[in-house]
């Protein structure tokens, strides 16, 4: 828990059985009132390896894919009554030890959405980011600011942080069930009007860390396009996408103020 708010990890797996420990490690049990592990129908001894961790398990008989991993991620954390989800990655990727700050800044009431950025530090290509990579991500980056009028230094991280009222605020389940949702999330909450932070975070490219090959990130990024362009058709006007309309009788934040004054619900 973290200022009076209730703090649920998720950790969407896949594969994860030689960094999970590692990655556990690392996690403030402080923070962390309940840590979740949800298995996308894992090839190794993720699951077995989480439960002996102490970890709660859910496991995904097939794989589903990383945007359907998140929503039974985001489900679960809600059910578990949080305030505040923050999603880590179990590949050792992004540090751990940053969960509470992430978690800190949605609980201050000033943030609704936290993302741990990689290239704010300017140490992703030391970190071993391949460069492809990096210069698509700052292409798609400096694209997508303009179409969504933001100013973000990233929209592809694995690493954020989201109020309750965020998760019931948009329309999850009519997402992608793969790597394009993490963009899609962000124009919906771009859309909504809910206002988003930043940190610098160091990151880790190894052998052992998840990563979408050539081909997949060319899928990607034009889907990432795709996203990008539905966003502003729909502010615009121009073209209706459902999964940019708020979720009915859900509150959504019509100016700064007014989403400041309903911070994440607080539990005494």
């Amino acid at each position: 828990m973290i200022g009076g708010c209730r703090v649920v990890v998720v950790l969407p797996a896949y594969n994860a059985a030689r960094t999970l420990e590692r990655t556990l490690a690392e996690l403030d049990p402080n923070v962390a009132d309940d840590i979740l592990l949800v298995d996308d129908g894992s090839n190794d001894a993720t699951p077995a390896l989480a439960r002996r961790l102490g970890l709660q398990v859910i496991e995904h008989v097939i794989n589903k894919g990383y945007g359907a991993n998140q929503k039974t991620c985001y489900a679960a954390a809600l059910a578990l009554q949080a305030d505040i989800v923050v999603m880590v990655h179990p590949d050792y990727q992004y540090s751990p030890r940053l969960m509470p700050c992430l978690a800190a800044m949605v609980a201050s009431g000033e943030y609704d959405v936290v993302l741990a950025s990689r290239i704010l530090g300017s140490t992703a290509v030391r970190g071993g980011m391949p460069r492809y990579k990096y210069f698509a991500n700052r292409g798609l980056t400096v694209v997508e600011n303009i179409l969504l009028g933001a100013r973000l230094s990233e929209y592809h991280t694995g690493y954020r942080a989201y109020s309750r009222h965020v998760l019931k605020a948009i329309r999850l389940s009519e997402l992608s069930d793969n790597f394009i949702f993490d963009n899609q999330i962000l124009a919906q909450v771009q859309a909504a009007g809910f206002r988003i932070g930043e940190i610098s975070c160091p990151t880790r490219y190894a052998a052992d860390s998840s990563s979408i090959g050539p081909v997949d990130s060319v899928r990607y990024g034009i889907g990432v396009m795709a996203t990008a362009l539905a966003y502003r058709l729909h502010v615009a006007g121009i073209r209706r996408c459902r999964y940019l309309e708020p979720v009915p009788g859900q509150k959504q934040p019509s100016s700064h103020e007014a989403s400041v004054a309903d911070p994440p619900r607080r539990r005494g």
